[in-house]
């Protein structure tokens, strides 16, 4: 099988690019809204078994270097409590990704991260006090969404913002809690079979494009507001959602 036989045809291949620069842009310059913007357009492009996967061998570098910052200054053990409840999740949310019919699967997709945008968009936020059981269950909640779409983060971020925690705190817990909830979900995913050679193809078209996207947001970042920015992640997640929707496959496609 040659290059050409493993990338997909060309309205899917300008779809994925686009989904690739779009959530690119907004993980380089913010972090917030990769997933969001990705998966659901990715999705639409090249399936949801392929699309989660694909995103978490793109961001594995942004993984990895979350990791110094937010090992120094985050409290471990609540980001291990945490884990420990995606870890409990995962399960659920990649039996529907391995298992669930695929259209279905991107109307459940879809719904999530309108839902999830809704959550963030409103300024919701999660004020229960910081048991044991609670920060379990809020992980199990983003084990679920990650092992379905990749996006444990909201969940756990109105968690963390209705505790009130000082800034610098409350990145490095949700940098550590991101590092290694991208561990946890890689290796749930490789248990499911879901890295596969369906992913190279999709890989050469969206990698390179991505990488230009978080080049392109870092140097954003200064020029752009960050209220101004977030607004735009919003309206990009939004749509990316609904263009996504299984209803306009015969024009996409």
């Amino acid at each position: 099988m040659t290059v050409p036989d493993l990338l997909p045809a060309a309205p899917a291949a300008l779809l994925l690019a686009f989904a690739a620069l779009a959530s690119g842009v907004a993980r380089g310059f913010s972090g917030f809204g990769a997933a969001l913007i990705f998966v659901p357009l990715a999705a639409a492009a090249v399936g949801p078994r392929v699309a989660a996967p694909l995103l978490l061998v793109m961001d594995f570098a942004a993984i990895v270097a979350l990791l110094p910052g937010g090992w120094r200054m985050a409290d471990r053990k609540e980001v291990g409590w945490l884990t420990l409840g995606v870890a409990a999740g995962l399960p659920a949310g990649v039996a529907l990704l391995a298992g669930g019919d695929p259209v279905a699967l991107r109307w459940l997709v879809s719904a999530v991260i309108l839902a999830l945008l809704a959550m963030v968009a409103s300024g919701w936020r999660f004020s229960a006090a910081p048991r044991l059981r609670v920060t379990l269950g809020v992980g199990a909640v983003a084990g679920v969404l990650a092992g379905v779409a990749l996006v444990p983060g909201p969940p756990v971020m109105a968690w963390l913002l209705g505790r009130h925690l000082p800034p610098a705190q409350l990145r490095a817990i949700f940098s550590l809690f991101l590092a290694a909830a991208g561990v946890v979900t890689a290796l749930a995913y490789a248990v499911a079979g879901l890295f596969t050679a369906a992913l190279l193809g999709p890989l050469l078209v969206a990698w390179p494009v991505y990488g230009a996207g978080v080049w392109i947001g870092a140097r954003l970042f200064g020029v752009v507001s960050e209220a101004v920015f977030r607004r735009a992640c919003y309206a990009m997640i939004a749509a990316a959602a609904l263009v996504s929707l299984p209803v306009w496959d015969g024009w996409l496609r």
